[in-house]
């Protein structure tokens, strides 16, 4: 299969590098993983030429980074507990109090991002809502091999991701694609910079999931 029609999703499994290139062209390899190179490169608006061109490019594997396709269902997920579900929990009180002062400090002004403080705390109470629902009972489901019997609550945490990825948007909306305006102060700075690092991680998380875990369950 050429790389106009592999999954996005499966692209980013098996091609060391290849979440770094989507990141850079706004390329959906999470919620939209299912999409073909070609779908995804025209939904993000971008030449599919230069995407499969920065693709081929990248180099060999990195012996630095795991491959999850090669890890069991209990690795799996007790990586995405402890590189996901943990850190999420820690970012996400620290983003709420961040985007507060900023909105104090600054909401005067056109270019704060007003309304970011009500987002990510509603992000976190969706994520925590989900989150335990995956623990208490999806996980310990797909522990105990119950695949088929896993697929209505899997097909409610996909929607849920489809959530999440809706929020992530209206973040990059009222952040102008995470970009700090000129003049920003220390906090305002520090504010984008871990929303990247959140938004990284939180796509990643739900790739491994609706990608890799999920699939695996027919």
């Amino acid at each position: 299969m050429s790389l106009f029609q592999q999954p996005v999703g499966r692209l980013a499994l098996t091609l060391p590098g290849a979440t770094r290139i989507f990141h850079e062209h706004h390329i959906d390899f999470c919620c939209g993983g299912r999409m073909s190179l070609e779908q995804a490169a025209t939904q993000a608006g971008v030449d599919i030429e230069t995407l499969i061109t920065a693709l081929q490019a990248l180099p060999a594997g990195n012996p630095i980074d795991r491959d999850w396709q090669e890890a069991s269902n209990d690795e799996l997920i007790d990586h995405i507990l402890e590189r996901y579900h943990a850190v999420h929990r820690q970012q996400l009180p620290e983003l709420i109090r961040m985007a507060r002062r900023v909105e104090l400090v600054h909401g005067e002004r056109d270019t704060c991002p007003n309304g970011l403080t009500d987002l990510f705390t509603t992000i976190h109470q969706e994520m925590e809502s989900h989150m335990q629902k995956e623990e208490q009972i999806l996980f310990p489901m797909l522990r105990k091999g119950m695949g088929a019997q896993a697929r209505g609550p899997i097909s409610v945490m996909r929607h849920e991701h489809d959530d999440h990825g809706e929020n992530l948007e209206q973040v990059m909306v009222l952040t102008n694609n995470i970009t700090p305006p000129k003049g920003a102060c220390t906090t305002w700075r520090a504010l984008y910079t871990a929303i990247s690092e959140f938004r990284e991680d939180l796509m990643q998380h739900i790739h491994l999931e609706n990608n890799l875990l999920f699939e695996r369950a027919g």
